[in-house]
């Protein structure tokens, strides 16, 4: 059972499970707290924005997941091994790697807002009074401000949150949303892959963009050994294989593994069942061109994923690497979850914000304003927070959902 939580060996075997969280996502202590609950709940990799303090949130929740092994474990946490940490790049325009933005100042009095009801990350907020904990959150010495509203109040998109997920775009009466676009230099690379010590690359390009990727490929060749593992991922598009093979072309041969990473309809799979299936097709798209390395779904992925492969028979659930690496035909290698994964922890972590705000005292010193709403520091609620990962990875590693206590008596997790 332990190797079905080996990253390698879960790729091997059709297991890899992966948490986007977002490679234009930059809530920290969302990236922190979802790391958290999903390494406990057994994912093989978690993927960040090439953002250093972002990736500093990562790790530091890696590090409490490892603390907590021994509790967890007792207590039937999914987590085995660590699980590896990758950063997104892109080559050129992508809507992953963008941010909506609007002047509040235009927006009509007797707008309906829907861009703030359709909002998933909720970073589309109107100016609303700020609390106590707000107006004084803002002199505490080098501790960014992520609450929704500022202290002078605030109207907008709160950049940290937002994703790019477009969603709000032609829902505006107005007319009034737009996006800023960023595309990954070069002059950057090294001090993101080599100061970080990140363990897993992710270029996202598109059909058509070969020259970009081959610009953005000169400057990342030369750290690629530093790596365990590099992903490419992709859309559909006319020539998509073609497209893909080109790129193995100029990629080979790489001293890690490769994943192809089928993007079938980005930033989701939180809508509804239906976004699934495109994802499906695509996969099955990519594996018919035998393409070296392995297949694994993004976009549109949700609960219904896992159980759209087994009836397409994409997936080999057997319990050793000799079945999977002689399976009757091509395989995906896993799953990668996000706007659907961090959906379901939204319900917890805003809960987590909300009471120990209303229920910490805000001068306290034995318990100092950056470390309350991390999600260890609330163990009925991390508890919570992982049995709902773990639902979502579960189905992949065909293991059944272990029973969380979540009694009165249940010990807490020792840190």
């Amino acid at each position: 059972m332990t190797k079905l939580y080996n990253p390698l060996q879960s790729l091997r075997e059709g297991h890899w499970f992966k948490l986007i969280c977002g490679a234009s996502f930059q809530h920290l202590p969302a990236v922190r707290n979802l790391t958290l609950a999903y390494t406990l709940a057994g994912a093989d990799c978690i993927d960040v924005a090439a953002d250093p303090a972002v990736i500093a949130a990562a790790k530091t929740a890696l590090k409490v997941a490892t603390s907590l092994v021994e509790s967890g474990q007792a207590q039937g946490m999914g987590y085995r091994n660590q699980p590896w940490l990758m950063v997104s790049l892109n080559d050129g325009e992508d809507p992953h790697f963008r941010k909506a933005e609007f002047n509040p100042n235009a927006c009509p009095p007797d707008c309906p807002r829907p861009c703030q009801t359709i909002c998933p990350a909720q970073a589309i907020v109107f100016e609303q009074p700020p609390t106590q904990a707000e107006t004084l959150r803002q002199w505490e010495p080098d501790q960014p401000f992520n609450s929704p509203h500022s202290p002078q109040g605030f109207s907008g998109v709160i950049d940290q949150r937002c994703y790019g997920c477009g969603r709000c775009l032609p829902v505006c009466p107005s007319q009034l949303v737009y996006t800023r676009s960023y595309v990954s230099t070069p002059t950057t690379l090294a001090e993101v892959i080599l100061k970080n010590e990140v363990d897993a690359l992710e270029i996202h390009t598109q059909v058509g963009h070969f020259t970009d990727f081959k610009r953005l490929w000169g400057a990342i060749a030369p750290w690629i050994h530093t790596l365990k593992l590099l992903a490419i991922s992709c859309p559909d598009g006319e020539g998509f294989i073609d497209y893909l093979w080109e790129l193995y072309h100029l990629i080979a041969p790489l001293p890690c593994p490769l994943i192809w990473q089928t993007d079938g309809k980005p930033m989701s799979g939180d809508i509804g069942i239906g976004t699934t299936r495109k994802a499906v097709k695509l996969a099955q798209k990519a594996l018919s061109a035998n393409l070296p390395g392995f297949v694994q779904l993004a976009g549109g992925t949700n609960h219904h994923t896992v159980s759209k492969l087994k009836a397409a028979g994409l997936l080999t659930l057997g319990t050793t690497e000799e079945s999977a690496a002689n399976p009757v035909k091509p395989f995906v290698a896993g799953v990668a979850y996000g706007s659907y994964a961090r959906v379901l922890l939204a319900p917890i972590l805003d809960q987590l914000d909300q009471y120990h705000e209303a229920n910490h005292d805000i001068n306290s010193q034995s318990f100092p304003l950056s470390s309350r709403a991390n999600l260890e520091n609330d163990p009925q609620r991390l508890l919570k927070a992982v049995a709902i990962a773990h639902s979502l990875v579960s189905p992949l590693k065909s293991v059944p959902k272990p029973v969380f206590a979540l009694s009165q008596n249940q010990p807490e997790l020792s840190l």
